[in-house]
């Protein structure tokens, strides 16, 4: 699956009440994005340099959407996106390229 975008991914530390995440992610995790207000989408990441992701640290990756057709012309570069373990958020990311142009927004 190629990637639609790139992104600075910032994961939160578990803050006790649902939000963050106790463990690291690597290449591969699947959480939902919020990639418009009103749909959530699974995305697959990989992280470069293959790094593994802590609570707390951003890393640069890519993330592969499923089905951005059903969305299209939402992402810019600089929007941030929520990223969601089921309604928890552990984390955004960071818009920095899109590769799938049918992803960005029109000017």
């Amino acid at each position: 699956m190629s990637p639609d975008i790139e992104a600075k991914i910032t994961f939160l530390v578990s803050d006790g009440k649902g939000n963050g995440r106790h463990k690291p992610a690597r290449s591969g995790y699947r959480p939902a994005h919020l990639v418009r207000d009103d749909y959530l989408t699974t995305g697959t990441h990989q992280y470069y340099g293959d790094v593994i992701a802590q609570p707390g640290e951003t890393v640069l990756g890519t993330i592969a959407f499923i089905t951005p057709e059903v969305y299209p012309r939402t992402l810019w570069i600089g929007k941030i996106i929520r990223i969601q373990e089921g309604s928890r958020i552990v984390g955004h990311a960071e818009v920095t390229q899109i590769f799938n142009e049918i992803l960005k927004k029109s000017d």
